[in-house]
């Protein structure tokens, strides 16, 4: 079914290219559209809560399997009325909007019926991600947003309860996960709620009740993580560790739902292996070109590996120090501001200041950076960009890592993250004029675009073309490359834990802590790495065709602003849109 309406919108808008561009919206598919959304915030109020819209705050879903019936009957009655609809008086914007809720909706059905998730993946139960919007992001008065906090976490225990429930089988990657996030939520309630308590005016009985609530949760959150230790020595009362490879059928369904791209999972797989080849051979004429300077007139080795690796060594010295390594990132963030600014790349909204800060310690395990932007509807929202701190590993390990995001590579990061990549693309989304391109977000898109932008910034001359940078770029985007075929044979092709070492400490010349770092990832995540390099290739491709199309009116400004401004759209709808 998800094929024949991707055909018919596909058909559709050949059949009327000459007319679309006047096309208004339909007002009955805008109507069709308001009154899903409308039930599906109140099926999803986590979701609705962090796009800002504040009438959902208090609401703790229970993830029953009550719940999970209901939101089944949701999704299927809501498929069914827009697989019916007509995309004929639709405006290009609309179709796109079609196509999109019809993903969104099979995906959720999909993820409960054959991919069961809330069996086994345990990281999507995060109560301290739903505190902290609540806490960090929301501008009301304190006051109010513990109330709503004090209702939420009233029916904590059960949601816990509920979660052992649902357990069955899972990854044991993904039960050390959930232990590590569950010390840090309540490290989170024990520091940061408990402090924002007592600066509030909330008295007398509120007060009461609302302490009574959070030692209850803290009390559920100890006894989920006692629970998830005695899996660890015994898994067989919940039916053994299952492998966290999902395997090709699994995959290639995850995969289709996740990117919505045109190629497949072997197809992208094949092209990362070709970008590997090819960025190896730029990171080989980098090297060459550089041995001088570090080596003087000692000749180079015969080996293309040893040349590089020798001179990645030289350049990666070059790195913070441990203990300021998250001062070292907010430094460099002006300094992008204002080359952005100097080639006017694109326009950037100052009135929304990005904040740096030390990654929550119940959202540590995953990435060890991130953006954290705000909701939709709650445009006044912080955006953070969180960096992990060193603080838990050794010696040797963080100088492995320092090496890895050496002072150059560091920079590559800040462009990423923050600017002009998610950070900016975050605040472009939420001026969105369609809420569904803006909510139901694209992972190639988002990611893509952040890759993108790496390339983007050095062509226009950042870093002033020094060739360390280049190479440290090269050996960056060797590394997404590589995460495509990392993900691909995990989960594909069986591939060990020393056979991904090897691919990424010699393939792609990461660092050790780095790798280990990856491979973790990799172990409780699926498809998602892939994202980035699938992403990257069709704007990059994008932008080259405009250029063509165009020739002398091609304005990278305006690309950029045009691009994303439909939300975060996927890269094959948002073609179609420009």
């Amino acid at each position: 079914m998800k094929m024949i309406l991707a055909l018919m919108v596909l058909v559709q808008l050949v059949w009327g290219c000459s007319n679309l561009r006047e096309r208004a919206d339909d007002p009955d598919f805008s109507k069709t559209t308001a009154q899903f959304l409308e039930k599906y915030w109140e099926a999803h109020p986590r979701h609705a809560s962090e796009a800002g819209l504040h009438q959902y705050d208090s609401v703790l879903e229970i993830p029953n399997q009550k719940n999970r019936e209901h939101k089944l009957t949701f999704y299927k009655q809501q498929l069914q009325i827009f697989e019916n609809v007509d995309p004929d008086p639709l405006s290009i914007s609309q179709r796109t909007d079609l196509a999109l809720i019809c993903n969104q909706l099979q995906k959720r059905i999909w993820q409960i019926e054959t991919f069961r998730s809330h069996q086994w993946k345990l990281d999507d139960y995060n109560l301290a991600e739903e505190v902290s919007v609540l806490l960090n992001r929301h501008k009301r008065p304190l006051a109010n947003r513990l109330k709503d906090l004090s209702e939420k976490l009233k029916n904590s225990p059960e949601y816990f309860q509920e979660i052992k429930n649902n357990i069955s089988r899972p990854t044991r990657e993904q039960v050390n996960l959930a232990i590590k996030q569950s010390r840090g939520a309540l490290s989170f309630i024990r520091g940061h709620l408990r402090t924002e308590i007592k600066k509030s005016s909330i008295k007398g009985e509120e007060l009461k009740k609302l302490n009574q609530r959070v030692a209850a949760t803290e009390q559920a959150t100890r006894r989920y993580i006692t629970y998830l230790k005695g899996l660890l020595t015994s898994p067989k009362a919940v039916g053994g560790f299952r492998d966290f490879r999902i395997k090709p059928e699994l995959y290639a369904q995850k995969f289709e739902y996740d990117l919505q791209i045109d190629s497949t999972p072997k197809e992208l797989y094949k092209k990362a292996l070709v970008a590997k080849e090819e960025t190896r051979s730029k990171m080989f004429e980098a090297a060459i070109e550089l041995y001088p300077k570090y080596f003087g007139s000692k000749l180079p080795p015969k080996d293309r590996q040893e040349v590089i690796e020798d001179v990645l060594k030289k350049v990666s010295i070059e790195h913070p120090k441990a203990d300021n390594f998250v001062d070292t990132v907010r430094k460099q963030i002006p300094e992008l501001t204002a080359f952005i600014k100097e080639k006017d790349l694109l326009t950037l909204d100052e009135s929304r200041p990005l904040i740096i800060r030390e990654t929550p310690v119940y959202q540590r395990g995953f990435a060890g950076a991130s953006v954290d932007s705000p909701g939709l509807f709650d445009p006044q929202g912080d955006t953070f960009y969180n960096v992990t701190p060193l603080d838990d590993m050794s010696g040797k390990q963080q100088e492995s890592y320092l090496r890895e995001y050496n002072n150059y590579t560091l920079q590559i990061l800040n462009i990423h993250e923050a600017l002009p990549g998610h950070y900016v693309q975050m605040i472009y989304r939420n001026k969105s004029k369609s809420v569904v391109k803006s909510i139901f977000g694209n992972n190639p898109m988002t990611e893509g675009w952040a890759v993108y932008t790496e390339r983007m910034m050095l062509e226009e001359g950042y870093g002033n073309n020094s060739m360390e940078l280049w190479l440290m770029y090269y050996k960056w985007f060797l590394r997404v490359v590589t995460n495509t075929i990392l993900d691909y044979e995990i989960h594909n092709k069986n591939l060990s834990r020393a056979e991904a070492m090897k691919l990424m400490t010699k393939g792609a010349f990461q660092e050790q802590a780095e790798a280990e770092g990856k491979w973790h990832r990799a172990t409780v995540s699926q498809v998602q790495l892939t994202s980035y390099f699938a992403g990257f290739a069709e704007i990059y491709s994008l932008r080259e065709e405009m250029k063509e199309k165009k020739g002398d009116r091609f304005n990278l400004k305006e690309f950029h602003e045009t691009f994303l401004s439909f939300g975060s759209s996927p890269i094959r709808e948002i073609r179609k849109l420009m």
